[in-house]
Formats: structure tokens, sequence, C-alpha cells
């Protein structure tokens, strides 16, 4: 019963280790200090540019559980343009270790989600707006590491680019229409408040913890996230952005929420067109 809980600790500490260690390996290949206007591209996920994130998302300790879980994100963002209108692609897939409801643990992928967005400028509230159709995948290797459905909604994003840093959210909603008939309907809405706080050298503050609303069972979980990054841009235009965000549950319903989990990756935007 204790394995599980060992190893999602470790791989917690795997994910922050990565952080300093990815410091210290590109130090040397720094071209320039990022500007603030550099970390608020690095930060804002409607910069226009090819980016890769590996992220991992582990909680050691699931309310009423006995058991932890762990998500590590394959997530990427491409641009792109249809009828001359440039539009942004985002896919996200994770391997998630859950428990099996059986006193073990499973591990495998899970059910792929991706979203099409179209962004615009807000000129009046000086904001970027993007709005869009999203589509999860039934993609997932085992019965507790995804939902069995095939699931439909809308993704909208907002974010303000200040001096300082930036604001904003992402609110996606999807519901089932096809899949597994043995397995739960799906409605479920998620809402990401997005604060970024830029400090000087390139590092920042973050708060960027999700909250996530079961609306078919009632469940739900809002987390608030404090950690900490730094942005590098590399000599070919390369911006690495590495980060880790503890985050504490301060409301939920339902058996299975994280009472406390640790957010942390490494996003790489590759050089692209202003």
């Amino acid at each position: 019963m204790h394995i599980p809980s060992q190893r999602l600790k470790r791989s917690r500490l795997r994910v922050i280790a990565l952080f300093f260690l990815f410091s210290s390996a590109v130090a040397s290949l720094l071209a320039q200090q990022p500007s603030a206007g550099d970390q608020n591209a690095a930060n804002n996920p409607l910069t226009p540019k090819i980016t890769l994130n590996f992220q991992d998302q582990g909680a050691p300790k699931l309310y009423d559980l006995n058991q932890g879980s762990n998500a590590f994100l394959l997530r990427g963002l491409l641009p792109h343009k249809l009828g001359g209108r440039g539009q942004l692609f985002r896919y996200t897939l994770p391997v998630v270790t859950a428990p099996n409801g059986s006193g073990g643990m499973a591990t495998g992928l899970g059910d792929l989600n991706v979203f099409d967005l179209f962004p615009f400028l807000w000129k009046k509230a000086k904001m970027e707006v993007a709005v869009g159709p999203q589509l999860t995948f039934p993609t997932a290797t085992e019965t507790v590491t995804g939902t069995g459905k095939w699931q439909a909604g809308l993704a909208t994003l907002a974010v303000a680019p200040r001096k300082w840093g930036l604001g904003g959210g992402l609110v996606t909603w999807q519901h089932s229409f096809a899949g597994d008939s043995s397995r739960s309907t799906q409605n479920n809405l998620a809402a990401q408040p997005l604060f970024l706080y830029n400090l000087p050298q390139g590092f920042y503050l973050r708060s960027t913890a999700t909250w996530n609303f079961d609306l078919e069972q009632g469940n739900y979980s809002i987390p608030f996230g404090a950690g900490f990054g730094k942005v590098w841009v590399l000599h070919n235009g390369t911006t690495v952005n590495a980060f880790a965000e503890p985050q504490w549950t301060v409301a939920r319903n339902g058996a299975g929420q994280p009472q406390f989990q640790v957010f942390g990756g490494l996003n790489i935007q590759l050089p692209g067109k202003k």
C-alpha cells in the first residue's frame, strides 16, 4: 500500500530536480537576459510559436483514499492557418498512474484532448482572446486512466499581457456523445486562472491551478497554486521555460480529489515569426 505513494513522491522529486539540472545545463548557452516581453511570450498560451511541453502533475494522496495519482503530460501547440486566418492547435496526451480500485495502481495512456483556437485582439480591454472547439478521444490503455467516452465541447482563453506579467484564464467544457455504454456519462467544466508575475533575470512567480467540476456527478476540486519558474532565451531564439508549482486543494466534493499536488515541467518554444 505504501509503495505507490513512495513512487509518486520520487516522481515529484524528479520534476523538481529536472528544473534545477536544466537550469545549470543551459546557463552557458544564454544569448541574453530575457526581457519582460520575452517572459510574457514564454508564458502566454496564445503565443503563435511551435511549442513542446513536458509537464507532470503528481498528487501524493487523494481524499478518502490511501493512494495518490500522477499524470505526465505530453503537450504541444501548433500555429497554423485556415482560410488565411491564424489558428492555434493544442494537443495533450497524458500518461496516467491511478488507483485501480483493488488496492493497487495502474499506469497507461490517458485520453487524448485537442482543441483549435481562433485568436483575436479585444482592443478595448487590451486582451488577447481565443475561442474554439475541443475534442477528447478515448485513447486510454487502462480503464482507470481514461473515461472510455468520446467527448466534444468548447475552449475559451483570455490573456492580458502587462509589463509586470500576465493575467487571464482558460475555460473548457465538454460532454460525452459516444463510447463505452457501460461507462459514466461525462459532463465536465474546467477553469484555469492564470497569474504570472515577472521578476529580474528571467525568474517569475506563478499561480495556474486548474479548477475541475464534474457537472454530471456534482463533484469538484478547487486548488490554489503558488510556484516559480525561469525563462531562458537561447542563441538561436528558442525559449526555454522551466517551472514548479505546488498546489493545495482549498475546496472539494467527492472522493478521489487531490489533497495536495505539484505541477512542474519544461516548456520549449521554437523560433518563429513575430
